[in-house]
């Protein structure tokens, strides 16, 4: 029986808050590519910089370009994703192809150092808020999550690749100089996307094992209002000691990148031998994550 996702949610698609997000999202990509990018031949990774060398060496309308090398991710989109999120994305694509075609402004720079950093800043903030508003402006991660079913590699190594291949077409085109500026400008988008995407309150796993480890859970718990996990594990097996063991309590707790250095100096203090380690974290739910005052 083949699988169906569920019709598209309107209701989504026409929220307020989702609309101001997309259109802010777009108007800083439009900025980026009409003011920095597409002047001066610079390459963003992903659909953006394909349709940018599509672009340069067949004169067809960039914004032609990426409406038509989205679509197949499109595609992908709404059998991976689902019918909301590519139509979200359909849309966002679109506006952006309006903005280029229709907004006209001269070059802001031709400095290559700031061509690539701030041209790159504002296409990942513009792809940062879109992705907050339910939508994205580029394939390529669509089409990553797809090929790394297949090979079984993480999906940044695979964006990395594709991206990388882009490049060398770009030094073959552009020259050398200009595919190593893009390259600046590409890691500078995908910064200021997770920085956007995920904001400075990206969640963080701090594992802690400590001889005072009762002393640290109050602190977790009753100054910070986290919730806590305890792991029973050992402690001990030193090189010139491997013999000698204790037993104890690994306590793991999710805060914030904001909440992290303040509950590291807190522990510090109550055991400066205490060892922690941090995991980053894509997603969490449920549970104490956020305490927020309600007004």
């Amino acid at each position: 029986m083949q699988h169906e996702h569920p019709p598209i949610d309107w209701k989504d698609i026409l929220n307020p808050k989702n609309i101001i997000l997309n259109l802010i999202g777009v108007s800083f990509m439009t900025l980026a590519l009409k003011g920095f990018m597409i002047p001066n031949k610079f390459l963003d990774g992903g659909v953006t910089g394909i349709s940018i060398l599509l672009h340069e060496v067949t004169h067809i309308s960039f914004a032609w370009l990426v409406i038509i090398i989205n679509l197949p991710f499109l595609f992908l989109g709404k059998k991976l994703l689902g019918n909301t999120f590519a139509l979200h994305s359909l849309v966002t694509v679109l506006l952006l192809a309006l903005g280029v075609t229709f907004v006209h402004f001269e070059a802001v720079t031709s400095d290559p150092l700031l061509i690539a950093l701030f041209g790159g800043c504002l296409i990942g903030i513009g792809m940062g808020f879109c992705i907050r508003g339910g939508s994205a402006a580029d394939g390529f991660e669509i089409l990553a999550v797809l090929t790394t079913k297949k090979i079984g590699l993480n999906v940044s190594e695979v964006i990395f690749a594709m991206n990388t291949l882009l490049f060398l077409a770009a030094a073959w085109y552009f020259g050398i100089t200009t595919a190593l500026y893009s390259i600046v400008t590409y890691f500078a988008a995908i910064k200021s996307l997770d920085y956007v995407a995920n904001g400075l309150e990206q969640y963080t796993a701090l594992n802690i094992i400590s001889g005072n480890s009762e002393l640290i859970k109050s602190l977790i718990v009753n100054k910070f209002k986290k919730g806590i996990t305890i792991v029973k594990g050992e402690r001990g097996y030193l090189p010139k000691s491997f013999d000698v063991k204790h037993d104890c309590d690994i306590i793991v707790t999710i805060v914030t990148r904001l909440e992290l250095l303040r509950i590291k100096e807190d522990i510090l203090k109550i055991d400066p031998y205490a060892f922690m380690y941090i995991q980053y974290i894509k997603e969490a739910n449920g549970g104490i994550l956020r305490n927020r005052k309600k007004h």
